[in-house]
Order: C-alpha cells, then structure tokens, then sequence
C-alpha cells in the first residue's frame, strides 16, 4: 500500500493522531518499537485494510529537534521541526534561571528563534533578583514580555510573535502554561481530546504533547512541565554557542579554543568582571560545560 507524509500533531505514548496533506486528522500506530515519532514530526504513513487506524512506517528528516537527555544517557526527542521556543517563568513557582538558559541554549543550538515570557503579572511584578535575570536577557538580544493569562496583559504581542510559526511552550511546572496556550486559543482548546485504543482497553486521555492551531494563525505545541532540562550539547563550542553574549565576546579571546574558565588573555572572563556579560549567566554557562562534559563520559 502506498504510503503519504503526514505530520504528528498529538502523542500519546505509542498512539499519535497525524494531520493529512488536506488537514484530515487520523488516529495511528507505529510500525515497529525502534521508531519513536514526536510532535511536529512528518512521517510516512499508510492506512490499514479494514481499520480506521493508520500505520507509521519512517520519520522524515527533521529540520530540528528540541532534546534532552534520559536517565540513562540516551537521547530523548520532545519535539522537531519548530520555528520558535517560548520559555516561560512566572511569579509562582520561583523562577529557575538556569534551567530557562538551557532551554536558550537548545534554541540557539537548533538554530531557532526564542522568546522570554514572564507569566502572572497581575500577581507580582517580580523582585529584583527577577529583574535584574530578566534584563540580562533582554542585554542578551532575547525578546522578554511580561504577561498574564488572567488579565490577558501581553498576549496580542505573543499572538503577533507566533503567527505563521510553529512554536513550542516550555518551562517549569505550574508557571502557566496552558493557561497562556487557552487563552491564546481564545478559550477554545483541544487538549482534552480523546484518542481510541483499538486494542480493547478503552481510551487515553494522557497526552505527552500536541499541536494546536491558533485562531490568528500559526501552531503552538504544548509539552509537558518539567523540574530540571539539558540540552543535548555534544562539545564545549556547542555550549559556547549556547550563551550569546559569550559566543560574541569570545572572539576577542587570545586563544581560538578558549573555554573561558582559566585561560589567559580570555575576553569573556574580562567582559564578566566589568559587568559587560552576567555573571549569573556565565555562572549557568559553566553549569552547563561541567555537565556537558561529565554526560559526554558517559556515553
């Protein structure tokens, strides 16, 4: 049977629901357990004889793919093929800055676009330890909105920032995510969506991801909060790549492969201690390399 592309818009551990090329929506399986489609994924996929269901035979090549890596070391795939990473911190819980850079460093290692969201206003505007780490990103060339999904303060200007992209929203469990992607939907959401489980065993309703349509245009893929990133980064020069403002400084540096740790002459460490680059943010990028380093070791 012949088989067409279509695009992974929901993942439901081994059950996906796929958008055909005349935006047809079918639920699917996938062939085998080496393949391991994601959200925003094409795939090729042919329908099977005498059921509603189709079969996922092969991913396309991915334009990119957001990752990190398991408790063993292995490569995990959240989702591919994006436009741009919408990071969000918010008020409550307490903002992690280092894990908001990892997710950075993923985007400028994938070669996306990113945004800062900075969610809840309407219930802090945020200390000053929250302004200072938010104006180092806006220092950085980031975009950093302040929003609330409760006032909807904000979200035009994120609507405007999405529209004809396909965007991914992460960040920290409980700072509003799905909050800010409702109200982005204009209160209509999907995400409750049931997919059939041919085998007998009722439906699932657990959703590890999926692609919404916004009603302005473009696509936001809502994943799941986490407690802690990584990047998967495979070389100090891809962590460098990760933090802007040190990639940029680094080219003054005396030495081409500088790791801007002890080496002398290094225009990083100097633009650090005149308070030129962060140094909260070269403290994270250190975090980063010593981590990058040690899952390397491993594998």
């Amino acid at each position: 049977m012949q088989s067409t592309q279509a695009q992974v818009i929901a993942t439901y551990s081994r059950r996906m629901r796929l958008r055909l090329a005349e935006n047809s929506e079918v639920e699917a399986r996938i062939k085998g357990k080496k393949l391991k489609p994601v959200c925003g994924d094409y795939v090729a996929a042919e329908p099977i004889e005498n059921e509603d269901d189709w079969l996922i035979t092969a991913i396309c090549d991915r334009e990119n793919a957001l990752a990190r890596p398991n408790m063993r070391g292995q490569v995990e795939v959240l989702a591919a093929n994006v436009d741009l990473l919408i990071v969000v911190a918010a008020v409550a819980p307490e903002p992690d800055w280092f894990i908001l850079d990892r997710y950075l460093a993923a985007a400028e290692n994938m070669w996306v676009d990113a945004v800062v969201v900075f969610n809840k206003t309407d219930l802090a505007t945020g200390d000053a330890a929250t302004r200072q780490a938010l104006g180092d990103y806006a220092h950085a060339g980031y975009p950093v909105l302040r929003c609330s999904a409760e006032t909807e303060s904000g979200i035009e200007e994120l609507l405007q920032m999405i529209r004809d992209q396909t965007a991914i929203i992460v960040g920290q469990s409980g700072v509003g995510k799905s909050s800010i992607i409702n109200v982005l939907m204009g209160g209509r959401t999907q995400r409750t969506k049931e997919i059939s489980n041919k085998t007998g065993e009722g439906k699932h309703t657990t959703v590890n991801s999926m692609m919404l349509d916004l009603p302005q245009g473009g696509r936001i893929i809502d994943s799941p909060g986490v407690r802690d990133y990584a990047p998967v980064l495979d070389s100090m020069p891809a962590v460098v790549l990760g933090f802007r403002e040190i990639e940029k400084a680094g080219h003054d540096c005396r030495f081409a492969n500088c790791r801007h740790l002890r080496e002398p002459g290094c225009a990083v460490k100097s633009a650090v201690e005149n308070d030129i680059i962060s140094a909260r943010r070269y403290e994270s990028y250190r975090r980063l390399l010593f981590l990058t380093e040690k899952l390397d070791q491993r594998t």
